[in-house]
């Protein structure tokens, strides 16, 4: 029954853009682009309560694979060439950041996206000589979406399985103690890494599908640091641990930024970071778990016989 409701909100979904305007299609590609965002991040984020500002690093790079790739490479070698050099980016991260905890990863992440910004922008000027590039595909607003909504699907199913599986399990204890996790036979390395690299190539993958969007693309425009900080506020805002959490904070949120940067383009920064400080104060595990909290005592999580001993 599950199954057929799914593929039914699948099908009105994919039949959006034939029933909305060129505005309204550009509204659904943001819309599928961020939900998919934003439920990639919470993947790893959401049961490591490891807060990465990475994702633009990876949004960027998949953008600029196509940029770089779309003239000598059919675009399905292109979106896999993208996905390739967004996992082997994320191995090379993990492998090196993945042991720092804390205000030290979130620190390392931003810097990270910033570094590879820098790095892009000096081989452009000093080795190919150009600032930006054009990419030239015969692709329209509804082949973008019908793309990130195949993508998302996939997401939020990978998600589904991942919470259901050793490999979930095994990150909510890492999330709650990572001391008592090794202690309990987990791998911490192998199985943060996994998951990881996993999200990170979802991501990349996003900026690589919505890079056509563009025309044009340069590392100011790819590698935009609000594109990290809205994925977050979507992500807590619905709350990180659940499943349908990234969507229900994506969906409102990013109407709600796309009507403030059209009303008060100068001032949307400041309102950005009001929201995201507000967010955490207020709401530090989303909204549903507001909601549960407010209809009463449920039950919160998994039942206590789920951190016995895993080996993962």
């Amino acid at each position: 029954m599950h199954y057929l409701i799914a593929t039914v909100c699948l099908g009105l979904l994919s039949a959006l853009p034939f029933w909305l305007g060129d505005y309204g299609t550009g509204l659904l590609v943001g819309l599928a682009g961020y939900v998919t965002l934003a439920t990639a991040w919470a993947m790893f984020s959401g049961p490591t309560r490891y807060i990465s500002l990475a994702t633009v690093a990876f949004f960027g790079v998949g953008a600029y694979t196509v940029a770089v790739l779309n003239e000598v490479l059919p675009y399905p070698l292109v979106l896999l060439c993208a996905a390739g050099i967004g996992g082997v980016m994320a191995l090379l991260v993990g492998l090196s950041t993945l042991r720092l905890a804390g205000i030290y990863f979130v620190i390392f992440t931003f810097g990270l996206a910033e570094l590879v910004r820098q790095l892009i922008t000096w081989f452009e000027v000093n080795v190919t000589g150009t600032l930006g590039r054009y990419i030239f595909l015969d692709l329209e607003a509804k082949h973008i979406y019908w793309q990130l909504l195949a993508l998302g699907a996939a997401t939020l199913a990978l998600s589904a399985w991942i919470r259901h599986s050793r490999l979930g399990l095994a990150l909510r204890v890492i999330g709650d103690d990572e001391t008592v996790a090794a202690h309990s036979g987990i791998n911490l390395a192998r199985t943060k890494l996994v998951l990881f690299v996993a999200s990170s190539v979802i991501i990349t993958l996003v900026g690589a599908i919505q890079a056509p969007r563009w025309v044009y693309v340069e590392p100011s425009i790819v590698f935009n640091p609000t594109v990290s900080f809205l994925t977050v506020i979507m992500a807590l805002l619905g709350g990180a641990t659940r499943l349908w959490g990234p969507i229900c904070g994506a969906v409102p949120l990013f109407l709600l930024f796309e009507w403030l940067s059209a009303r008060f383009p100068d001032h949307f920064s400041i309102l950005l970071g009001l929201m995201f400080m507000a967010v955490v104060y207020a709401l530090p595990n989303g909204v549903l778990a507001a909601l549960e909290k407010f209809r009463g005592p449920r039950g919160n999580g998994a039942p206590k016989d789920e951190r016995k001993e895993v080996n993962a």
